[in-house]
């Protein structure tokens, strides 16, 4: 049974120890495409899944999961560490509901911001995020990794 709120929508839902292996799959899926392009594994495929999951930072949609968020609360906001959709579930809105999600889950913890950050070579986030209202407040290199800053200041 797909698991929907009162609009009909599937709900995002808190991932349990069974979803390890789904979100291991849906963030390879994800971000194996942009190896080539950035020329390193991305940080989200090399993180520790059942760990995060253990935590409760990571959050799913989808039956089985097409979509899934990792966040971490902060004193002064949250932190969306990643956001992956698997590519069968492109256009389909599962983005849109992960990131709206995360919004209503930053304001629910009390939370007036949340803040991200990409790679630079990942350029099609350049044009997603802003949409959403996050702003561009750094671009930094860490390590291997050239990444450009945002945040969003919930009302």
């Amino acid at each position: 049974m797909i698991d929907k709120d009162h609009s009909g929508t599937e709900r995002v839902r808190p991932a349990g120890a069974a979803d390890v292996p789904a979100v291991r799959e849906v963030t390879d899926a994800a971000y194996h495409h942009y190896i080539e392009r950035i020329g390193v594994v991305p940080q989200p495929m090399e993180a520790d899944h059942a760990a995060d999951v253990a935590a409760g930072k990571v959050f799913v949609t989808g039956e089985p999961v097409v979509g899934l968020v990792v966040v971490e609360a902060f004193a002064d906001h949250l932190f969306l560490d990643s956001i992956a959709v698997h590519p069968r579930a492109h256009g389909t809105g599962v983005g849109r509901r992960l990131l709206h999600f995360t919004d209503a889950h930053a304001r629910a913890l009390g939370l007036g911001e949340i803040r991200l950050y990409t790679n630079a070579m990942m350029w099609e986030n350049q044009k997603i995020y802003p949409r959403y209202g996050y702003e561009v407040v750094a671009r930094r290199v860490d390590g291997p990794y050239d990444r450009i800053h945002y945040r969003k200041r919930l009302d």
